[in-house]
């Protein structure tokens, strides 16, 4: 707590040099390729296993000044679980396995973010938070029912653009987001449980 309180000072100080730099507006559409990482989670007899994903985000941002701006942002990536139901087993010599189910999904994801930024040089830090939806559509299982869900998420974020050219520039970004894990799987009890997927990205953007 004592270290958080001894950067309050830098960090109130960065936020007033951004409020005192002109404002410079801009609109801007970014493509990025990401990857997915979400956790496990584990509860009602239920352990729920996300596989690591590749996707992608399309951005539409527009800056109005260091202190005001908005994203609005949608992104597709693989969602696949795996799903293991913890039994009691008997006690007796029969054998006892724990049932497991695979399922392909794919998710779609849409948010509207609030941004404050700092163009320093050629580049443009920023941090980002928000909300929005996440949408977890079934494409196969191993012989189980399953079913799609849409769950609400939290989502923030922070990166910086690099301009290379006067309309150009790379984007580099992490963006996280915390939800309900899905209940895909409708044979398996849900893990009621919140999640995280972390989303680090690389891209491209093209400014108005």
């Amino acid at each position: 707590m004592k270290s958080w309180l001894k950067c309050l000072p830098f960090v109130t100080s960065a936020l007033l040099l951004a409020a005192a730099l002109p404002a410079q507006a801009q609109t801007s559409v970014g493509v990025s390729a990401l990857g997915a990482f979400p956790s496990s989670t584990s509860s009602n007899m239920t352990e729920q296993n996300p596989y690591k994903q590749a996707g992608f985000m399309v951005e539409l941002r527009h800056i109005s000044n260091p202190l005001v701006g908005f994203d609005v942002s949608y992104a597709f990536h693989r969602a696949n679980q795996s799903y293991r139901a913890h039994v009691v087993c008997p006690t007796s010599a029969l054998p006892c396995s724990e049932p497991t189910a695979s399922v392909s999904a794919n998710a779609n994801e849409l948010a509207l973010n609030w941004v404050v930024s700092a163009p320093i040089l050629g580049f443009r830090i920023f941090a980002l938070a928000g909300g929005g939806f996440e949408s977890f559509n079934p494409t196969g299982s191993n012989g189980v029912s399953t079913q799609s869900q849409t769950k609400g998420l939290y989502d923030y974020g922070a990166g910086v653009d690099w301009t290379v050219l006067p309309h150009l520039g790379l984007r580099f970004q992490y963006r996280g987001n915390v939800y309900k894990a899905p209940d895909l799987a409708t044979a398996f009890s849900s893990t009621d449980k919140f999640t995280h997927d972390a989303e680090p990205m690389i891209g491209a953007y093209f400014n108005f």
